[in-house]
C-alpha cells in the first residue's frame, strides 16, 4: 500500500473516532430536566417540559401498561387501573435494571378524557418519579386495545 494512502486512512481513523463519545461517568448518564419559565410550571401536573439525554446512552422503549393485574383482569374504576398501569410499569423497568430517574419521557393513553382524571393521573406519577419528572404526553381516545381498557403508558427509558 503507498504511503499516502496509509497515512490517509490512518489519519481518516483518528478523524473518525474523535466523534465518538467516550464511555460516560455516572455523573454524564442522568437525565437533564428542562423546564423554561416562560413556558410556566409544569410539575404540578406530573411532567417536565423536556429531558435531555446523554449522548451515547442506549434506550429502552417499553410498550403500552394497562392496569390489568397478574391475573389479566381489570378493575371498571380508573383510578384502579392507573395505580395497577404504574405498578406494571415499575415491573417493566425493574425486569430492565432500571429506575424511575431514567425514565425520559411517558405516554399516556386516556379513554374518554376530561379534567377530572388529572388529578388521579398527576397523583400517580408523582408516587412514581417524585421531583424527577419525565416529559410526558397525554392522548385522549375513544377506546383501547381491550375494551374494558381505559388508561395505559408507555415509556422511554435510558439505560446506564
Amino acid at each position: 500500500m503507498p504511503r499516502a494512502i496509509k497515512n490517509l486512512l490512518i489519519g481518516g481513523l483518528i478523524i473518525m473516532t474523535m466523534g465518538v463519545p467516550a464511555a460516560t461517568t455516572a455523573n454524564e448518564s442522568k437525565l437533564t430536566i428542562v423546564n423554561p419559565p416562560n413556558l410556566g410550571d409544569p410539575t404540578p401536573n406530573g411532567y417536565s417540559t423536556a429531558v435531555i439525554v446523554p449522548a451515547g446512552a442506549r434506550m429502552a422503549y417499553i410498550s403500552g401498561q394497562g392496569g390489568q393485574d397478574s391475573t389479566g383482569a381489570l378493575s371498571p374504576d380508573f383510578a384502579v387501573q392507573v395505580e395497577q398501569a404504574y405498578a406494571n410499569l415499575r415491573t417493566a423497568l425493574d425486569a430492565l435494571g432500571a429506575r424511575p430517574d431514567q425514565v425520559a419521557k411517558l405516554t399516556v393513553f386516556v379513554v374518554d378524557h376530561d379534567m377530572s382524571k388529572l388529578g388521579v393521573l398527576t397523583q400517580n406519577v408523582t408516587a412514581m418519579f417524585g421531583e424527577t419528572l419525565p416529559a410526558q404526553t397525554l392522548v385522549p381516545v375513544p377506546k383501547l386495545a381491550i375494551d374494558p381498557m381505559l388508561f395505559e403508558v408507555e415509556a422511554v427509558v435510558v439505560l446506564d
